[in-house]
């Protein structure tokens, strides 16, 4: 009250210049202070700002790349347990007539939101062809090129179907490893050789591979549109397989099966299965992953305004005579405060815009290493929240350090040793 007092008298009689207001630094000074007391001290803040700056790059790396990063696992998961795949086909024994999957049906089942890809296979049992005047018997399945990449199949050797072959009913065959090697003596032997099935020549163009592609090592491919209108005694399509995005969506769209099917024609003797234990299984590795990762963000950016706090500390003590001549020099208690809170929140924030170009730069790294983009506006909004968190943080960790700084007593700071 007593320095007020004077400092009013001092200017009424023209000692000192008019009060512009009734701080001792503006807004625009404590920001330029701040600053430069954190430049001047920036090998003490390093750590806690890469330790903030590493936190938050990754909170917005894993967050706008979230969607991205599930589908890829999924991907990779699926390989080894098909855990969002789904099954639907028409039981043969229950009733006298085959039941099959019409073309209208299939389309409904890939309008059910969540679905990634439809497809239905045709086959026939044993086959027959004559190389080298021996006969071989073997299945064949009549496939689009969906179902090489539902099940994750890719080419040992050659190519597999292309929507061209499909469009078009090329006479083109994919085999099995074991089948090729048995007619042709080894897989690589087969390529651009011919089959005979029903009076008709197929050129071999590739040989099955995968993960999946054990099972189908003594089958032959053919595509789907050449199976209809060329191999006899084909099967009309009574399996059909659905793969979802991800495994979230793999219970509404099991749900929603069956209702569409029945909605678009008779679902007598349908069986749908869907492999809940492969799917709970992935669902829980998932998460623990996920707890790891967002536990070391967390833990990161905890130890960060720790680390602030502690520095904030030692800075008051460090400066507790500057602290108590500015006191005497006419600052309030709320221009302290204020101070060292804007350093505390300079800090947080620098850290925070660091960690925003890092997290850019590791978006735009995954982007590639996935093939796909993140929506902008996400990112916006990971950001906006990053530095929403850097000022929950910086006040948090300033606030206790400038406190004990503004309540200092002017003699007791100045004669501090």
């Amino acid at each position: 009250m007593t320095n007020k007092t004077t400092l009013h008298s001092l200017r009424a009689a023209g000692f000192l210049p008019p009060d512009r207001g009734t701080r001792f630094l503006r807004f625009m000074d404590l920001i330029r202070i701040s600053l430069r007391e954190v430049m001047r001290k920036r090998r003490r803040y390093i750590g806690v700002m890469a330790s903030i700056a590493l936190g938050t790059a990754g909170f917005i790396t894993i967050v706008t790349m979230g969607r991205d990063l599930k589908a890829n696992f999924n991907n990779d998961l699926d390989l080894l347990g098909g855990a969002t795949i789904i099954a639907a086909h028409f039981d043969p024994q229950m009733y006298d007539r085959q039941e099959w999957f019409r073309t209208h049906t299939i389309e409904a089942v890939e309008a059910i939101p969540g679905v990634k890809d439809v497809t239905g296979i045709r086959t026939r049992a044993g086959v027959t062809t004559t190389y080298q005047e021996k006969v071989y018997g073997f299945n064949l399945h009549g496939v689009d090129v969906n179902y090489w990449s539902l099940f994750s199949f890719t080419p040992r050797l050659g190519r597999l179907f292309t929507p061209e072959d499909i469009a078009h009913g090329s006479k083109v065959c994919v085999l099995g490893q074991d089948l090729a090697k048995t007619i042709f003596g080894s897989p690589e032997a087969s390529l651009g050789q011919y089959l005979n099935m029903d009076n008709n020549l197929y050129q071999v163009v590739g040989i099955i591979g995968g993960v999946r592609a054990a099972d189908k090592t003594l089958m032959a491919f053919v595509p789907v549109t050449t199976a209809k209108a060329r191999i006899q005694d084909i099967s009309q399509i009574s399996s059909l397989y659905v793969r979802c995005n991800t495994w979230d969506d793999v219970a509404p769209v099991a749900d929603a099966l069956g209702r569409i099917i029945k909605a678009n024609q008779t679902d007598k003797g349908l069986r749908v299965q869907v492999g809940w234990e492969p799917l709970k299984q992935v669902q829980r590795m998932f998460w623990w992953v996920s707890l790891f990762i967002y536990a070391s963000i967390g833990a990161t950016l905890v130890l960060g305004g720790f680390g602030i706090w502690n520095i904030m500390m030692a800075a008051v003590t460090a400066r507790t005579r500057e602290i108590g001549l500015k006191k005497a020099m006419g600052a309030e208690d709320s221009d302290i405060l204020w101070q060292f809170l804007f350093e505390a929140l300079s800090v947080t924030f620098g850290s925070a815009m660091l960690g925003v170009l890092l997290g850019r730069f590791g978006i735009e790294y995954m982007s590639r290493m996935l093939g796909s983009r993140p929506p902008e506006g996400l990112f916006a909004l990971c950001l906006a929240a990053g530095l929403a968190f850097a000022a929950v943080l910086g006040v948090g960790a300033g606030l206790y350090p400038s406190i004990r700084a503004s309540r200092m007593q002017v003699v007791d700071a100045m004669r501090y040793e």
